[in-house]
């Protein structure tokens, strides 16, 4: 008797935990969006750096219509382009492990872009691959990552939310072509996370908080990189973003674009002693021609 009330207790346990629980996001923890131009020999291209090309994962599709809703005034033509190629991958985390992303023939935009505007869409702790079958430059990829989380989640995401991840997007990149793009995205990350901590709302605030971050990571502005970087900032601080969460994943970011700041430092340092090496093997070469030259002349 005792054995089957145990029995009977242990299934009604496992039972109760079966039926208590409830999926961190919606239907599907993993959810792919697929470029609508893309013919069927790069769908499965897609699939396989997916590593879902067997597997029952929710399949969507991205259209170009739906990317230039969000990058029609913000991006160039020719960033939009005029067919949808851009695919991504969405996977679920557990809270805390902040956005990880990877990327595959895109150009333009770094990973480190990605993970700043997904921020400020509101997407937190997910794996996300963005992908194209050959180079393109990225801007169009954010639709297909933010389509995917919704399905995801099974939550909207804020229309304007959308539309300033995207801005953010495209005025980084602009920026990195002139500053660098590992310097621009560390800037914007480090220019929001201190205006979000502070909750500064005061434009000329703003401007002064991206002067001095900037002096720090000894990058130079102009007035109109100033001025761009802080109406972007406005828009982004109207959003109401949830602070805590905020910081967590910012943080998460920030670490991120240090450990390459510092990687990149220790490779210039190589390269510096690797140039000193070769400039005083021709200093010493060049020494030798001119005391041959002055012996010859003696003759």
């Amino acid at each position: 008797m005792k054995k089957q009330y145990f029995g009977g207790l242990s299934l009604f346990l496992v039972m109760l935990i079966f039926l208590s629980y409830t999926p961190i996001y919606g239907q599907s923890n993993r959810v792919v969006t697929l470029g609508n131009d893309l013919n069927q020999e790069q769908q499965k291209q897609m699939l396989r750096i997916f590593d879902v090309m067997d597997q029952e994962v929710k399949r969507l599709v991205v259209t170009n219509d739906e990317e230039r809703e969000y990058l029609q005034g913000v991006a160039t033509e020719a960033q939009i382009g005029t067919r949808a190629i851009s695919s991504a991958y969405v996977e679920g985390l557990a809270a805390g492990e902040g956005i990880q992303v990877e990327t595959y023939n895109i150009t333009w935009v770094t990973k480190e872009m990605f993970q700043n505007a997904l921020l400020t869409a509101g997407v937190k702790d997910a794996k996300i691959i963005a992908a194209a079958p050959f180079n393109v430059s990225g801007t169009a990829a954010l639709t297909g990552i933010l389509k995917a989380f919704e399905e995801m989640t099974g939550k909207p995401i804020d229309e304007e939310q959308k539309q300033i991840a995207n801005e953010e997007i495209v005025k980084t990149g602009r920026l990195g072509e002139e500053i660098g793009r590992d310097k621009a995205s560390r800037l914007v990350q480090e220019v929001k996370q201190e205006i979000i901590d502070k909750n500064v709302q005061n434009p000329e605030e703003i401007k002064r908080i991206i002067i001095d971050i900037a002096g720090r990571l000894d990058i130079n502005l102009n007035t109109d990189q100033i001025n761009d970087l802080s109406g972007l900032m406005e828009r982004i601080n109207r959003l109401n973003l949830k602070t805590e969460e905020m910081r967590q994943q910012l943080e998460s970011i920030g670490r991120q674009l240090g450990e390459i700041a510092e990687q990149n430092k220790e490779v210039k340092s190589i390269l510096d002693r690797i140039l000193e090496f070769i400039k005083r093997i021709f200093d010493s070469i060049l020494g030798m021609v001119k005391r041959s030259e002055k012996a010859f002349l003696w003759l």
